[in-house]
Parts: C-alpha cells; sequence; structure tokens
C-alpha cells in the first residue's frame, strides 16, 4: 500500500511540475489541437498514441475518478477537482483554461498534501524529511 502511495505521490508531484512549467499549453507539434489535462501529459500511458492500447484502469489517476465515472472513454475527465464538484470535463465545457489550471493546481496540491502526510503517519518520514532532519539536527 505505501509503495501504490508513493507511486501516485511522485505521479502527482510530477503532474504539478509539468502543469507550473506550462506543460498544458499549446503543442509546438500540434498547435491547432487544444492539449488535454492528463490525456497530454508524460504520465498517460496512453501519451501519443491515438489507439490508446493501455486501459485507464492501469493509470495511477484511476484512484480519484468516482465509480460512476469509471467507465468513461476518459475517465480522468471527471476526476473532482474541488468541493463544487467541478471535473475537467466541466471545465472544457463550462471555464477557461486558467480557470482549469488553477482548480487542478489546487487539487495536485491538496492531493500531495493529503498523502505526505498519510505517508508520514503509517511509515515516518519520507527520505526528503529524513535529509531535513539530520540538517536540523546538525546545527
Amino acid at each position: 500500500m505505501a509503495q501504490d502511495e508513493r507511486e501516485v505521490l511522485e505521479l502527482l508531484k510530477f503532474e504539478l511540475k509539468f502543469l507550473e512549467d506550462g506543460g498544458y499549453g499549446r503543442s509546438p507539434r500540434t498547435p491547432w489541437r487544444p492539449t488535454f489535462v492528463f490525456e497530454d501529459s508524460p504520465t498517460c500511458p496512453n501519451l501519443g498514441d491515438p489507439a490508446r492500447p493501455h486501459p485507464c484502469s492501469e493509470c495511477l489517476l484511476m484512484n480519484f475518478v468516482p465509480d460512476e465515472s469509471q467507465n468513461e472513454d476518459f475517465p480522468c475527465r471527471f476526476i473532482r477537482l474541488n468541493e463544487a464538484g467541478q471535473t475537467i470535463d466541466y471545465f472544457y465545457r463550462c471555464g477557461t483554461q486558467l480557470e482549469m489550471e488553477e482548480a487542478l493546481a489546487g487539487w495536485l496540491r491538496n492531493q500531495i498534501t493529503r498523502i505526505e502526510q498519510q505517508l508520514a503517519k503509517s511509515i515516518g518520514p519520507l527520505p526528503e524529511e529524513c535529509d531535513e532532519l539530520s540538517k536540523v539536527a546538525e546545527t
């Protein structure tokens, strides 16, 4: 379980960095088409393959998809990003890119914090926290 949580944590941290670095801006290779959150991320098992040979069930993000949306064509679009229940799909239809990216960044930060706290309770400090603790102890 802890290993799965660590994998999810690393995926979410990568997604946040990808988002903050402008990864969901227009692609220079395909400027005529919008980029899709999660689907156009390097973390997507089907990135760049329109045949989509990997089932979405292989993706760690499925942990966040509500049960009723698990069988959607693109289930990651139905992850609830906030308490209002707004999803990526909602922002595609009713919001702006900026609104979606702000909601996504907030959701990613919240999930990262939640998982880090869970891991800290269940297995003690994360390795980077151990490094910080040892630096504090040395001073």
